[in-house]
């Protein structure tokens, strides 16, 4: 019970943090940008921390200098230009020092922060194709995942009999993964109502907001159990330890970093909401 008094403390305080900064972000999208990049290059410290590739400059350089710029220029419409200058130097760097540098370690570290900075960044471009709606896609694309994450651990908590990946997460259970996937997919209608009430002008099709909450439900546990297996080969409990309760940052946001891809590319050919006069 003392870990969800934990996570209650840091809810009380953090839920009002991430609303100011969604607030601000509105009128000023700069900000999320920084927060992005921020965000980024804090959670591929931890990665590489877990490894202990941190103390290696020759790594953690170039993935630090990738984690920070790839969320602007990808918001900028760059491209994957910078993805594959990352690529060639993190392999020459490996070739240079191939007597200290493993490809098993190249390998986690390249593909590590690509896929967390690759899906932040999906994050910053999920605007560009619904109009200035910042806040909004923010909220739904955090609030789901971490929705699903606190009713999976309340569910289990309460509820949990089955072991559900007892190798990778000893702790999460069926009934967890069931109460997470309703938390979820129920988050994501509400949100979508709040808004609604809130801009006036927009027009939700709630049957693809309840198939894309369900959706981010289930991809959201992917990601966690997918950075979980990543703490058990590393022999680690917690990617840090900032979020009493929580962990680290990476801890907090496994599940946004896989979900967030989804409701872009499901979004880009099926807008979630039309915009009236």
């Amino acid at each position: 019970m003392d870990s969800m008094k934990s996570r209650l403390i840091t809810a009380a305080v953090g839920i009002p943090l991430v609303v100011l900064v969604f607030l601000l972000g509105e009128f000023f999208h700069w900000i999320m940008y920084v927060l992005v990049s921020l965000l980024s290059v804090l959670m591929v410290h931890e990665l590489l921390s877990a490894k202990k590739l941190h103390s290696n400059l020759k790594i953690l350089i170039p993935c630090g200098l990738y984690a920070v710029l790839q969320p602007i220029l990808v918001a900028l419409n760059i491209g994957l230009l910078p993805l594959y200058i990352y690529l060639l130097v993190m392999f020459f760097i490996m070739i240079l020092d191939n007597r200290r540098l493993s490809y098993a370690d190249i390998s986690f570290a390249f593909l590590g922060t690509a896929i967390v900075t690759l899906g932040l960044s999906s994050i910053l471009i999920l605007p560009h194709g619904f109009g200035s709606y910042f806040t909004f896609f923010f909220v739904f694309t955090m609030g789901v995942p971490w929705f699903s994450d606190s009713g999976a651990y309340f569910s289990g908590v309460f509820l949990g009999r089955h072991k559900l990946c007892p190798r990778v997460s000893p702790n999460k259970t069926v009934e967890g993964f069931v109460g997470g996937i309703f938390a979820g997919t129920l988050s994501s209608l509400i949100i979508a109502f709040v808004f609604s009430l809130i801009f006036s002008e927009l027009y939700f099709n709630y049957g693809l907001v309840l198939l894309v909450g369900l959706s981010v439900s289930v991809v959201s546990v992917l990601g966690d159990l997918s950075f979980s297996l990543v703490k058990r080969s590393c022999n680690i409990k917690d990617y840090g330890s900032i979020f009493p309760g929580h962990g680290g940052f990476l801890d907090r946001f496994d599940s946004v970093i896989f979900s967030a891809p989804i409701i872009y590319f499901v979004g880009s050919f099926f807008p979630l909401f039309t915009i009236g006069a």
